[in-house]
C-alpha cells in the first residue's frame, strides 16, 4: 500500500511503498531502482526496464484481485461484522461506486475459484 508523505504545501501525497525484495541500503538511496541506473547499454536498459515494467503490471493486477477478494469477504452478508460499500471505500481510499464494483469482482473471483 502506498505510504503518505507530506509535501511542502502540507497536503497529503502518496508515494510508492518500498519494495520488500530490494536490499534496504539500496532502497534508502532515492536514485537507486533495481540497479537500472548502472546499466549503460541502452539495449540492455530497455530490455531490463521492460521486464520490470511487465512484472510490476502483473503484480499490480494480482494485487487488485486480492483487493477485490478481500472487499467481497468484508461485504459478505453472512458476516456479523460485514462492512458497507462506503466503509470499504473509506478503508481502501476508493469511491463508493468503485468499492461496489470491486465487491462484485471479488465475488466473481471467489465463485470461479470454487467452481475450478
Amino acid at each position: 500500500m502506498a505510504e503518505p508523505e507530506r509535501t511542502e504545501r502540507k497536503e497529503l501525497r502518496l508515494r510508492p511503498a518500498p519494495l520488500l525484495f530490494e536490499p534496504a541500503e539500496a532502497a534508502a538511496d532515492p536514485e537507486h531502482f533495481f540497479d537500472l541506473e548502472s546499466i549503460e547499454d541502452p539495449r540492455e536498459l530497455l530490455s531490463r526496464s521492460t521486464e520490470l515494467a511487465l512484472a510490476f503490471r502483473a503484480a499490480a493486477d494480482r494485487a487488485v484481485e486480492f483487493q477485490a477478494i478481500a472487499a467481497a469477504q468484508l461485504a459478505d452478508p453472512r458476516r456479523f461484522d460485514r462492512l458497507t460499500a462506503a466503509d470499504i471505500a473509506e478503508r481502501a481510499r476508493w469511491t463508493e461506486d468503485y468499492a461496489k464494483k470491486m465487491v462484485e469482482f471479488g465475488r466473481e473471483l471467489v465463485r470461479g475459484a470454487e467452481r475450478g
